[in-house]
């Protein structure tokens, strides 16, 4: 079992004093403008509302992709394609509104050792955090 600590890395999670609305649009146009693409949103929140659970939070999780960069990830290790798209999420825990993800760099890392991956999945990791500090405000 990993300790804490060694799990928070693996996450970056930013706190916005944005509404949730606000950042989940914030969030939309700020991978459009680092050239990924949203290639579909998940609202977690009313999908499990909807389902009858008694689910107070609000979460939407956007799946983001940049082909060229994907393209480079499988062609270094095709397994990676359970791992892709990378997913970022906005969400309310206790009345504030967050925006993170899992860390593409950890992530890869702990899937493949391929060293070619390394550096793609810096770059993502790098884009995708300044997606979220542009969307927080």
């Amino acid at each position: 079992m990993q300790d804490k600590e060694t799990n928070e890395s693996m996450y970056y999670i930013a706190q916005t004093e944005k509404l949730f609305n606000q950042a989940t649009n914030d969030l939309e146009a700020a991978v459009k403008k680092h050239g990924f693409g949203v290639l579909h949103i998940h609202d977690l929140g009313n999908t499990l509302r909807s389902k009858g659970v008694d689910f107070k939070e609000e979460c939407k999780v956007f799946e983001v992709c940049n082909p060229q960069q994907a393209a480079k990830v499988l062609s270094a290790d095709m397994r990676l394609n359970m791992a892709l798209p990378c997913r970022i999420s906005v969400y309310t825990e206790g009345g504030k509104t967050k925006i993170g993800l899992i860390k593409p760099e950890k992530m890869l890392s702990a899937l493949s050792q391929n060293e070619l991956l390394a550096e793609t999945a810096n770059e993502v990791e790098v884009k995708t955090i300044q997606m979220i500090e542009e969307s927080k405000g």
